[in-house]
């Protein structure tokens, strides 16, 4: 299975998250983390095959830690998953070193989905 941090302020999400990747059976939750500091140290703790990542947490934004975790050498596929659907930041996103960009809300299916579509690319 593969292993999944979810980092993101909202316990509500958090929770919608970890429930659509554990009732899939193909993902554990190996932890959750509600501010980017959180988010860097169980990151590099854990090194999970992938990190949702929302993009503006109470103590800094998700793009920023994203270039902290490709500094440090975190080969986890990232997903930014963030109510900011702009395409000037999905694009910042991607070019920080984000694998995806998922825009709230969204279904349960879409969020597997995408998931998914990350082990069938090449890693960046």
């Amino acid at each position: 299975m593969k292993k999944v941090l979810i980092v993101d302020d909202s316990l509500f999400m958090r929770q919608t998250i970890k429930n659509a990747l554990m009732n899939s059976g193909d993902y554990t939750v190996v932890g959750e983390a509600a501010t980017g500091d959180q988010g860097i140290e169980m990151s590099l703790d854990l090194q999970p095959d992938v990190i949702t990542m929302d993009n503006i947490l109470p103590d800094m934004l998700g793009i920023d830690i994203i270039k902290e975790l490709r500094r440090e050498d975190v080969k986890s596929r990232i997903i930014m998953v963030s109510a900011v659907g702009q395409e000037s930041i999905i694009q910042e996103s991607k070019a920080s070193g984000a694998d995806d960009y998922l825009v709230k809300p969204f279904t349960n299916d879409v969020l597997l989905d995408r998931i998914n579509k990350l082990f069938n690319q090449p890693q960046m």
